[in-house]
């Protein structure tokens, strides 16, 4: 008996060790990743990526038109309403027109602003027969959107911010005898403080006419904050467009 608790002091030594290594290693491995885990090792990295992707600016709510895009067939014009935040329409004011460009709209165009409301963004599919339509809603979708952007960070502005905060508002197209007139007012106070032309007449003797009719329009406009203003001499079918643009622009303004 004697003669055996050395041998038996050793088997019990040896198991202790053995049994102490095998605990050692099937802790550590699952404690590396928990320990990383729990001192937020792997949290940073998705958490700075996470503001980035749902950093986009907000969009302004109400009505707002974006510039008119050119395209080889026509302009196309797009107008998105805006309600908490989210697109709830958007329709083309202008679209390519006439022979079999009329067909090529009719189909495009739903399908383009049904996109564009799934979406909630410029990054729509072009619509099969109507590449171009398709490329021409694109950029005038992604003007619109900018703008209702613009206006987002106007609203949230702060307390008293609103009424005092410059407001970009773009008047329905008014076709004339010798092409389409739009206009475009930043209001401000309750006042319109800036008017531009975004489409006039072109071509011809139009360009010329326009020159010289348009800044004067743009002025009257400014000095008497409505649409009430006098025809300029020799630019009769432009003043009557401008007019009635800068009405459309006027009423989404609530002026």
């Amino acid at each position: 008996m004697r003669k055996s608790h050395p041998v038996r002091r050793a088997v019990l030594a040896t198991a202790a060790t053995v049994s102490g290594i095998v605990l050692l290693l099937s802790l550590k491995p699952a404690s590396d990743p928990g320990s990383a885990a729990a001192a937020g090792g792997a949290a940073p990295p998705a958490a700075a990526r996470s503001p980035q992707g749902g950093a986009a600016q907000p969009i302004g709510n109400g009505t707002v038109t974006g510039d008119a895009a050119r395209t080889q067939y026509g302009a196309v014009q797009v107008r998105l309403t805006v309600s908490g935040g989210k697109i709830t329409k958007a329709e083309a004011v202008q679209a390519p027109a006439g022979g079999q460009s009329d067909q090529i709209t009719s189909n495009a165009v739903p399908r383009l602003n049904q996109a564009a409301v799934a979406a909630q963004s410029a990054e729509i599919d072009a619509v099969s027969g109507a590449t171009y339509t398709s490329s021409g809603y694109k950029k005038s979708l992604q003007s619109a959107l900018d703008k209702a952007r613009a206006a987002g960070s106007g609203q949230g502005a702060g307390d008293g911010a609103g009424s005092a905060q410059a407001r970009t508002v773009t008047g329905d197209v008014a076709q004339t005898q010798y092409g389409p007139v739009q206009v475009r007012i930043t209001v401000s106070g309750g006042k319109i403080t800036k008017a531009e032309a975004v489409q006039t007449p072109e071509g011809g003797q139009s360009d010329q006419v326009n020159s010289n009719a348009v800044p004067k329009l743009n002025q009257a406009a400014v000095a008497a904050g409505d649409a009430g203003i006098d025809a300029v001499s020799g630019a009769t079918y432009t003043s009557a467009g401008y007019k009635q643009s800068l009405q459309s622009a006027l009423d989404k303004a609530g002026g």
